[in-house]
């Protein structure tokens, strides 16, 4: 992972720009003109970081302006969407969005000072995100029915990091709970970084990691993978079997795509869109992504925003069984 956070990386700080005058329609023919940045809702080290500064450096390679990585992370994602959701809507201001920010946390949270779809430019699904099921090396498991009965034997002993209350790695491991009937702790971090760093200190016995997050512990030994939540195996961890081989209906796949504000100019949608299908087709990084258990899901914005929208109503049914609510 630490390939993908180089020290040349920097994060951008400009004014947030206010959506007071609209950008012509003709922007897009100029765009872009300066440094683009995009908003990362949560902090260094995670899945949605790795994608913005993978992505990012080819975008600015390509039409030779910074495009920039900037973190902005709590609330589980609220203040980065409520940023963006105000920005000036000319393509200079972009967002790495997530299942969590745009379909988990309306259902989960009572009051949110955006709106997932009037507020937002949907331009492009990134990827598909299988979740891998991961337990410290000392936990006496090997696979999804062996840490069903000892969590059954254990009731709340167990416990499972989170990248935060109503993030997709809490929710993942509350429909786990719920279909599996087992009662287990759930301990919430600011960040996929330190929910990782958990595990491996050993503070918690296991944890939901999105795969671009959670492979390379599989991978280097430092946790052990056993199993993963979409309805077929990664192909970076062919030998994992998904829990769906243990309790018959368990998917949970989360995706991360770009966003903007809402109004941003029909060219600079299309000239963004066309720019980052290219790069992320292009086979190093498509390579890269599938090895990290990211699977590339391009898409139009028109077919991005139905996603949103079916998105929305299905992880409201899981926030619902699960009980799961914040203010």
């Amino acid at each position: 992972m630490k390939r993908f956070l180089s020290a040349g990386m920097v994060l951008l700080a400009v004014p947030c720009a206010t959506q007071a005058q609209a950008p012509s329609s003709d922007a897009g023919q100029a765009f872009p003109s300066r440094a683009i940045r995009i908003v990362v809702p949560f902090p260094p080290g995670g899945t949605s970081d790795i994608l913005s500064r993978t992505i990012g450096q080819k975008l600015g390679e390509a039409w030779g302006q910074p495009v920039l990585t900037d973190n902005r992370p709590g609330a589980a994602g609220n203040i980065a969407s409520e940023f963006v959701a105000r920005a000036r809507p000319d393509g200079y201001t972009l967002y790495m969005n997530t299942v969590g920010t745009h379909a988990i946390n309306p259902a989960i949270y009572s009051k949110l000072a955006f709106d997932p779809l009037k507020d937002f430019t949907a331009i492009t699904n990134l990827v598909k995100l299988q979740s891998v099921l991961l337990v410290h090396p000392s936990v006496p498991v090997r696979n999804v029915r062996e840490m069903i009965a000892l969590a059954k034997k254990r009731p709340g002993e167990l416990s499972y990091s989170s990248a935060g209350s109503g993030a997709q790695p809490h929710l993942t491991a509350e429909m786990f709970k719920s279909m599996t009937g087992v009662n287990l702790l759930h301990v919430p971090y600011k960040g996929a970084a330190p929910q990782m760093i958990a595990l491996i200190a050993g503070e918690t016995a296991l944890t939901f990691a999105t795969a671009p997050s959670g492979v390379p512990l599989a991978k280097n030994g430092q946790a052990r993978a056993i199993g993963v939540s979409g309805s077929t195996r990664l192909p970076a961890l062919p030998d994992v079997a998904t829990i769906s081989e243990t309790v018959p209906g368990y998917v949970a796949v989360g995706w991360n795509g770009l966003a903007g504000p809402a109004g941003i100019p029909a060219p600079v949608v299309e000239k963004i869109h066309a720019e980052v299908s290219r790069v992320v087709r292009l086979p190093e990084i498509h390579d890269k992504l599938v090895g990290l258990g990211a699977e590339p899901a391009l898409s139009t914005p028109a077919q991005f925003s139905a996603l949103i929208q079916a998105e929305l109503a299905k992880w409201a049914k899981v926030v619902k069984a699960s009980g799961a609510k914040l203010d």
